[in-house]
């Protein structure tokens, strides 16, 4: 009887290591200090180089892309002139920042150009006003200037939905997004250089002692604007003194 009580067993070992696939028979031998073992060589295997260059080389493009568009930008710009809204001088300088307000900015002055009820039409929100996030292109035309001194500033003549192909030489196409009451065109704020600060406060000041109200005259800024409608700014000038970028 033991005998075959023996030989039972055996064969009932035998049928259930036959039944069992390659796989889980080894997970049956393996160990916990078996598996300690390999996530630790895993852990220590180094990364395939794949892995370690396209991070960095998606944070190096993203580095260079900002210089490489505004010199892109620089190189094929065009030079125009835009005018700001007179507006109290405390609220110009903030801190080391430079925070400008154009005339162009306003809806007010964008309703008396031509194409804005066509502009409004398409864009019209539930509340009759454009509807946030809108793009436009402001074309803005040159004004000759019969001085040497501070430029005349450009004058808008149209605006559109549409990214404008061909121009006049004499008109340029500035891309602008409509957003919380204001359009704005990415050139609303620069960084002021400690050495210039100080001279920019002193003309700002002199300028609102001229004025009524603590009034600020217009500054005038020159940007760089290209065929895409991105502009730069290059200089401004407060009063009669120009200060470039």
């Amino acid at each position: 009887m033991k005998n075959e009580s023996s030989e039972s067993t055996k064969k009932s070992e035998s049928t259930k290591n036959k039944s069992l696939s390659p796989e889980a028979e080894f997970s049956e031998k393996l160990t916990f200090r078996d598996y300690l073992l390999a996530t630790e060589q895993r852990a220590n295997k180094p990364l395939p180089i794949g892995r370690l260059i396209l991070p960095l080389a998606i944070q190096a493009g993203i580095i260079f892309a900002v210089p490489f568009l505004s010199a892109y930008t620089n190189i094929t710009g065009k030079e125009v002139i835009l005018q700001t809204v007179p507006v109290n001088s405390r609220n110009v300088l903030q801190g080391n920042s430079l925070e400008l307000d154009y005339n162009i900015s306003r809806l007010s002055t964008l309703r008396r150009v031509s194409g804005w009820q066509e502009l409004l039409r398409r864009n019209r929100g539930r509340n009759g006003q454009l509807i946030e996030g809108t793009t436009l292109y402001v074309i803005l035309q040159e004004q000759p200037s019969f001085s040497r001194g501070v430029p005349r500033a450009w004058r808008p003549v149209r605006v559109t939905s549409n990214q404008p192909r061909s121009l006049p030489t004499n008109q340029a196409a500035l891309k602008g997004v409509y957003q919380d009451g204001y359009v704005q065109y990415g050139i609303e704020n620069y960084n002021v250089p400690d050495e210039e600060r100080q001279q920019i406060n002193n003309d700002v000041s002199q300028a609102v002692r001229q004025t009524r109200d603590g009034q600020l005259r217009s500054i005038i800024v020159k940007v760089k604007v290209d065929p895409q409608g991105k502009a730069m700014p290059v200089s401004l000038w407060v009063r009669d003194r120009n200060y470039q970028f």
